[in-house]
């Protein structure tokens, strides 16, 4: 590694909390809650997909990873357009993420498409907005990670005056 170059850790604890008092005696005799811990941070309630016997009041793995996705990316085109004049006044992105099972129960991502619309202020510059996604991409730790497509389709519009 160059002297250039930062390396970063992060430290994160899951802690199973789906004991029912039989431990894992069968698939239907536990919970598969758990918590997300960060030390300083508040918790994160998980469980699995539905699908898979999980609680739909809890995050699950599947929407961690896409949500990791969309705001890594977030993250760095607030960075990129705040380097280059486009002011952002409003971001929601509403990604989707398509996996599939295999026949022997695993699975894996196919895709992910990132759908954010953007706001920004009426002297910014709409195409370069625009384009600023395809950079953001490129720089997204997260997205650098997969093993699948990440795919962005973006939606700019100006700010009502």
């Amino acid at each position: 590694m160059t002297a250039d170059r930062k390396t970063h850790h992060y430290q994160v604890q899951v802690l199973w909390t789906g004991n029912n008092g039989q431990g894992t005696t069968s698939y239907r005799t536990y919970e598969r809650s758990h918590e997300i811990i960060v030390e300083g941070k508040p918790l994160i309630l998980c469980s699995s997909d539905v699908a898979f016997r999980g609680d739909k009041s809890k995050y699950n793995p599947e929407e961690l990873l896409i949500a990791s996705l969309s705001a890594c990316h977030m993250l760095w085109y607030l960075h990129l357009c705040a380097e280059t004049s486009i002011v952002v006044t409003d971001y929601l992105d509403r990604s989707v993420g398509t996996m599939l099972e295999t026949e022997d129960g695993g699975g894996r991502f196919a895709e992910v498409v990132l759908k954010p619309v953007v706001t920004v202020t009426s002297s910014s510059n709409r195409k370069q907005a625009e384009q600023l996604h395809e950079k953001a991409h490129h720089f997204c730790f997260i997205a650098n990670s997969m093993n699948f497509p990440v795919r962005c389709e973006p939606s700019i519009h100006i700010e009502a005056v």
